[in-house]
């Protein structure tokens, strides 16, 4: 039986590629699920960011679709705090980040 964190923990995961208009959601899910996705992002290297309000928004998608113009401008604030982390600000002082 799954315990009350596990059921809550929730995770999504976006991707950017070049010439595309707005990010996708390329992996979303809730316990186990979620646990795997940010496993596999540590993994790769990527910054985990936790924003419980974002992922919420996020889980309403459908997978390999674009986020909507509403999500853009909290996407957006998030990128560029990820541009300026990636510039020079050592990843062990990186705030907001689970890693």
């Amino acid at each position: 039986m799954k315990n009350r964190k596990e059921r809550e923990r929730r995770a999504a995961a976006l991707a950017y590629r070049k010439g595309d208009y707005a990010p996708r959601v390329i992996a979303k899910g809730e316990g186990e699920t979620a646990e795997a996705i940010i496993n596999l992002a540590r993994e790769a290297g990527v910054y985990v960011h936790e924003s419980p309000e974002l992922v919420g928004m996020l889980m309403h998608l459908d997978l390999d679709r674009h986020i909507p113009p509403e999500l853009y401008a909290a996407v957006a604030e998030l990128l560029a705090w990820l541009y300026w982390l990636e510039q020079g600000m050592p990843r062990a002082e990186s705030p907001g980040t689970d890693r």
